[in-house]
């Protein structure tokens, strides 16, 4: 027996950040000297007379190496701030971390004027010397603490009260200030980032120094697809300038086919309205048994077509049509799909320069597609310390069309199990998919994360075949090939992925937290970098229901304030206890900035879930963060609670002797999400979520209709989810009327 899962329908309510900052504080045990003030002094008056020498007027690039990975109130705000209510942290043009041997460092760049770079010379020394007068050369908590209790009097001093207290706040994570290292040379074509702000027209200046009169192409005003000889050209004038350069030509690994045998596949029934799956990738070969169902443009030069070229994107097709039926052992019950087929590239190769502008357009001519598959794997490693063009193309295009992208989390061709992920599997908003054996262990070609030190992809992994194990597509006519590949794997999800949002109506915000939700079971999974959250279910009904044990229920909404919140679940009450544990999944597609590397996210959307107490919600992940009084560094807030990370799931360990939780007066549970912004905008505004919830009965008792009957008393809207209705719903909304 099992439980359908719910969708529940009901108001969140909405309330300003109401808390005010106190005056600045020192950590404990964090001190400051005048000796290390000066130091600061000295490194940044080698970046000023560095940046003098420089020929042409841009606006100084100076870079903070911090003593650890810092959150975004550890930083300098008055430092290097340029005249006005902004912080330094608008000056920020880019982020990436170092590792010292021991730790990882934060290293931030700002793009400020000479004249914040003289005031904040000009600050340095000036604060050595407060603290010289009033600390005997050393601040410490305390004695920070008792200069503004005593109100001590600063009228003779070089700075005011307030510029001192914010200036000893601002240094004291700061190991030192340096300039920006880039690498000496590139060997390939690559696409070269410079940084913004710099205040001089980037292109006017790559034609001065003569890099522009070698055919110049441009991707966006501060990218461009420059040669080896360019690249050596812009390095000699001015490697400061140099923000990131990733190699543009990608292939496609070419060990995916493992032999092939004769086969009659005609029978498939013709196409009715069958919802539309998207797929980029080579050309489609229209001469296969299930042409009836693909649509398939081209968007390459059919000149540059080879023999061949059709192979790759046809089986990944081939796939998404008529899976379940070239792979019975792994019928996902999703049955069928049309296909939206555009070739983007050809001979294995793509151009990253050029793939996204097709993606793009593609996405905007065919807003009927919702889920689009992308298996174009590099050869390449992602980068370290940003994401690669096309990935953050990926993700722009996912918040501005209201799609999701499934892409394959690429192919280790040496099989050593040690390669990070290729582009475009960096992408942060997609949904990425590394394969796995029969047994749920890593496929022998399987990739491994994270991105950027810390975005946990693959999100999931799936069936993709092995050598052993090899999967079933039709790569041409009337022959089935065997294959193996994470470009065979992400299709499987791109149907699961399809079916929850075109069949089911889910939004994509919660048919991904379905999916992930599905995977991540109630513990960690054994090898994240490898597997992600885990193994998706094979057939659509595990990921739609749940044993009988278990209540599940979805909940989407819009954060519009800082805290979007509901206290209004009435999970079930035995003898004044909750007989439950809990797990929850939370997605949401948030705006990126490529500029800013590590910081790769504008949006935080921290969750806290929990029995209520009282106004206060008792977090299941004793996740404190936004707890008042509470304090949590950066780096632990990343590895436990996924800060900055746009998948959210929590989990209690199931213990089958466990008890349940205390029940509170009112019996209610609460759910607090809180958006945070990492740069001056409000990107987080109106921005979707969705939220999966599952309850489990220690008891083994099953009170879903009790659930249900409570959460109608609240006012809350309950939808069962029974995969024959929505089936017939769906067929139904798609019928065409024809008028006599």
């Amino acid at each position: 027996m099992s439980n359908a899962i719910l969708q529940l329908r009901g108001t969140f309510n909405q309330k300003r950040n109401s808390s005010r900052p106190g005056p600045p504080l020192l950590p404990a045990r964090k001190a400051v000297s005048s000796e290390k003030v000066r130091a600061l002094r000295d490194s940044l008056v080698g970046i000023q007379k560095y940046w003098e020498g420089f020929e042409h007027d841009y606006k100084p690039l100076v870079a903070i190496r911090y003593e650890r990975i810092i959150a975004k109130s550890g930083r300098v705000r008055k430092l290097l701030s340029e005249p006005g209510p902004s912080s330094s942290n608008s000056t920020i043009v880019g982020a990436r971390f170092h590792d010292n041997g021991k730790f990882r460092q934060h290293v931030i760049t700002h793009c400020v004027s000479k004249r914040s770079l003289e005031t904040a010379i000009k600050d340095l020394s000036n604060l050595a010397s407060c603290i010289d007068v009033l600390c005997e050369g050393e601040v410490t908590p305390d004695r920070l603490k008792g200069l503004n209790e005593q109100k001590v009097s600063f009228e003779n001093l070089p700075l005011s009260r307030s510029a001192f207290f914010r200036l000893v706040v601002d240094v004291c994570h700061v190991e030192r200030f340096e300039l920006n290292v880039p690498e000496e040379s590139i060997e390939e074509t690559s696409m070269v980032t410079l940084y913004k702000g710099t205040g001089i027209d980037n292109t006017e200046f790559l034609r001065e120094i003569g890099v522009a009169e070698l055919n110049l192409r441009t991707y966006d005003e501060s990218t461009y697809l420059l040669t080896p000889d360019q690249y050596r050209l812009l390095y000699n004038a001015a490697p400061q300038l140099i923000a990131m350069a990733i190699k543009d030509i990608n292939e496609i690994p070419r060990n995916e086919i493992v032999g092939d045998e004769d086969d009659d596949c005609g029978m498939i029934p013709p196409p009715g309205s069958e919802p539309w799956v998207g797929v980029f990738d080579t050309p489609f070969d229209d001469r296969v048994y299930f042409s009836d169902w693909v649509k398939a443009t081209v968007e390459v030069n059919h000149n540059l077509i080879a023999p061949g070229d059709h192979s790759h994107g046809t089986g990944v097709s081939s796939i998404i049509v008529d899976g379940p039926s070239l792979n019975p052992g792994i019928d996902d019950g999703c049955g069928r799909f049309r296909v939206r087929h555009v070739g983007i590239a050809v001979g294995g190769k793509f151009s990253s320069f050029t793939v996204v502008r097709e993606i793009e357009k593609a996405v905007i001519r065919f807003p009927e597609v919702k889920v689009w598959n992308l298996s174009l794997g590099s050869f390449l490693e992602c980068p370290e310390n940003f994401v690669s063009a096309e990935a953050s193309a990926l993700d722009r295009i996912q918040v501005e069309h209201d799609v999701v992208f499934v892409i394959a989390g690429t192919n280790d061709e040496n099989y050593s199990g040690e390669k990070r992920i290729g582009p475009p599997a960096d992408s942060v908003n997609s949904l990425v998919v590394n394969a796995v054996r029969m047994d749920g262990s890593p496929c022998s070609y399987s990739r491994k994360g994270p991105v950027l030190s810390f975005f946990g992809k693959p999100d999931v992994c799936y069936y993709g075949g092995d050598r052993d194990q090899p999967m079933y597509a039709c790569q041409e006519p009337g022959r089935t090939a065997m294959v193996l590949g994470t470009s065979y794997a992400a299709p499987w999800i791109a149907r699961k992925m399809a079916y929850l949002i075109h069949i089911v109506g889910f939004s994509r915000e919660i048919a991904k937290a379905l999916i992930i939700d599905s995977a991540g079971g109630w513990g960690q999974s054994d090898n994240p970098h490898h597997l992600g959250y885990g193994a998706v279910p094979k057939r659509i009904e595990d990921i739609l229901s749940t044993s009988d044990n278990e209540i599940k229920f979805v909940l989407d909404g819009t954060s519009e304030l800082f805290d979007t919140y509901t206290h209004n679940i009435p999970v079930p009450v035995v003898h004044d206890k909750h007989p439950y544990y809990a797990k929850a999944t939370l997605c949401y597609f948030p705006h990126c900035e490529r500029s800013q590397g590590v910081d790769y996210t504008s949006t935080e959307i921290s969750m806290t879930f929990g029995r209520l107490n009282g106004e206060k919600i008792q977090p299941i992940d004793n996740n404190a963060q936004d707890l008042e009084g509470s304090f949590t560094y950066e780096e632990e807030a990343r590895k436990f609670f996924r800060k900055w990370d746009n998948v959210k799931h929590i989990a209690e360990k199931i213990n089958p002797k466990g008890r349940g939780k205390k029940s509170y007066e009112n019996g209610l549970w609460g759910i607090s999400l809180k958006t945070k912004e990492r740069l001056d905008e409000n990107f987080g505004e109106n921005m979707r979520f969705g939220l999966v919830v599952t309850l489990h009965a220690i008891d083994g008792v099953n009170r879903i209709d009790e659930f249900i009957q409570r959460c109608s008393f609240r006012a809350w809207i309950v939808n069962k989810i029974n995969i024959e209705t929505q089936v017939n719903i769906f067929n139904e909304a798609e019928l065409e009327i024809e008028f006599e």
